[in-house]
């Protein structure tokens, strides 16, 4: 971009505020609860595959939610057109949810005045020729580092989504949110086989870091080593067996496999495989995990939520014991509890339901290395791809993108096609121990939720875990 934007202000190019308050009280007489949530997004992608650009994307999209919610029922109406007779109607249709009303508004969030970080867009962090010569810098670098590599796969990408939240006691909060991240793909070929590698991260935080030769060296040098590391893997066991899970990114399966299953909202509806096991003990005695949204420049995290909650470092599990969930303002008025600032939705265009930020498990006393010195017979699962979850009984299927064999406390070979099965809670009740490294992901998570995707962080120690099922590909 050459030309600086100017900031997203709603009030002061499309509504009144007087009135739009006036509106929003209107609509919530008689609720529980509900405010005007006004956003602008823009987003940059740029994708040089195959030697060339292949996509230089740009979007940009503006809008508003009205909400309304009376005990269980929500109305909620949206519109990309910010005016006061869009408002107008949206009102009208938000307030079939609260009909002859009769509650009372629930206490309005308290203040803060932190900021995690910085309000700056991205997007004017560098001109254009000079992303794209970036771009062309990383495939010229990956592709001379090894014969093998035969396709380098890169991706620059930043956003900047500005937010207000108007509430029904008057206050007005904003919010300015960027995001970055940079992503590089090897694929490499030996002797006819073709394995790939990817790397990569960011947060909210500048553009400028991610594309210093240090940064995308580094990302470049990650992606080319998992590749080649899957050139030489064999096929995986089958069977159940010790597993251990190194530090950061591997944190993806507590959050699918444990995080969503500590969602306010499924815990009220009796969904959820923890349900009713508040104060219980539900992990391996040394298991703290926590969500927290405070951590500046992480990607999950967020000054307040999108019903205007400050976020909050929320223990969920402490020494194995079930302490708390994650709860937006209408599951916790539900639930009797205070709201944990994890009300988060996609867009405008979306209710706000309990999300995780940045959930991770806190690290143990046991040395990394002696960890995996102490399997008999089993896998070191360093790096994971996809998975399923079923949040009512916790049961998972994870896919390893790096993994070795270790027999006898000897890691051998890596192998490939090792899926990790089991459930959350027993999961959590095998651990045998836990390593002081922990560590958070680097900055590359999504996660979807009834239709909603929200940027997420993840993080957690090397954790040995007992007798859980390997599905591999060896006969």
């Amino acid at each position: 971009m050459t030309e600086k934007q100017s900031r997203f202000q709603p009030f002061e190019t499309s509504l009144d505020l007087d009135d739009a308050l006036k509106t929003l009280r209107s609509t919530v007489d008689g609720a529980d609860d509900g405010e005007i949530f006004l956003e602008r997004r823009r987003s940059e992608a740029l994708v040089f595959d195959d030697g060339r650009l292949k996509t230089a994307s740009y979007d940009a999209s503006e809008g508003f939610g009205l909400r309304a919610v009376c005990n269980e029922t929500t109305g909620y109406a949206h519109s990309t057109e910010i005016s006061a007779k869009a408002l107008s109607r949206a009102a009208e249709t938000a307030r079939l949810a609260v009909g002859t009303g009769g509650s009372k508004l629930a206490n309005a969030p308290h203040a803060t005045n932190r900021r995690l970080y910085t309000d700056a867009d991205p997007m004017e962090d560098a001109e254009f020729p000079v992303k794209i010569g970036v771009l062309r810098e990383i495939d010229a670098y990956a592709r001379a580092s090894d014969v093998r590599v035969v396709q380098v796969s890169a991706t620059i990408a930043a956003s900047l989504q500005e937010v207000f939240i108007l509430r029904p006691e008057g206050t007005l909060l904003s919010d300015i949110r960027p995001m970055t991240r940079l992503n590089v793909s090897v694929i490499v070929e030996k002797d006819g086989r073709r394995e790939s590698g990817s790397a990569g991260g960011g947060g909210r935080t500048h553009l400028t870091s991610l594309i210093s030769p240090e940064n995308w060296k580094s990302t470049a040098d990650e992606a080319l080593r998992v590749a080649l590391i899957n050139l030489d893997a064999v096929p995986a066991p089958a069977g159940a067996m010790d597993v251990a899970l190194g530090p950061g990114w591997p944190g993806i399966l507590l959050h699918e496999a444990i995080g969503h299953g500590l969602e306010g909202d499924f815990n009220r509806k009796k969904t959820s495989a923890f349900a009713g096991l508040m104060g219980k003990r539900v992990a391996a005695q040394g298991v703290t995990v926590l969500d927290d949204g405070t951590i500046p420049d992480r990607r999950g995290s967020l000054t307040f939520d999108d019903e205007g909650t400050p976020s909050g470092k929320n223990t969920l599990i402490e020494d194995g014991i079930l302490v708390g969930y994650m709860q937006d303002r209408q599951n916790a008025r539900l639930m009797g509890v205070a709201p944990t600032g994890n009300g988060r939705r996609e867009s405008y265009a979306h209710a706000p339901m309990p999300r995780m930020t940045n959930t991770y498990m806190l690290g143990g006393q046991a040395d990394p290395g002696e960890l995996v010195a102490d399997i008999k017979d089993g896998i070191w699962a360093v790096g994971f791809g996809g998975g399923q979850v079923d949040i009512t009984n916790g049961k998972f299927v994870f896919s390893c993108t790096e993994a070795y064999r270790v027999q006898n406390g000897k890691v051998g070979a890596p192998v490939k096609g090792a899926t990790l099965i089991g459930d959350g809670a027993t999961a959590l009740n095998q651990i045998r121990a836990i390593g002081n490294d922990m560590a958070l992901d680097p900055g590359m998570g999504n996660c979807g939720k009834a239709g909603q995707w929200v940027p997420v962080g993840v993080g957690q120690p090397t954790v040995l875990i007992g007798g859980l099922t390997v599905g591999g590909s060896a006969a």
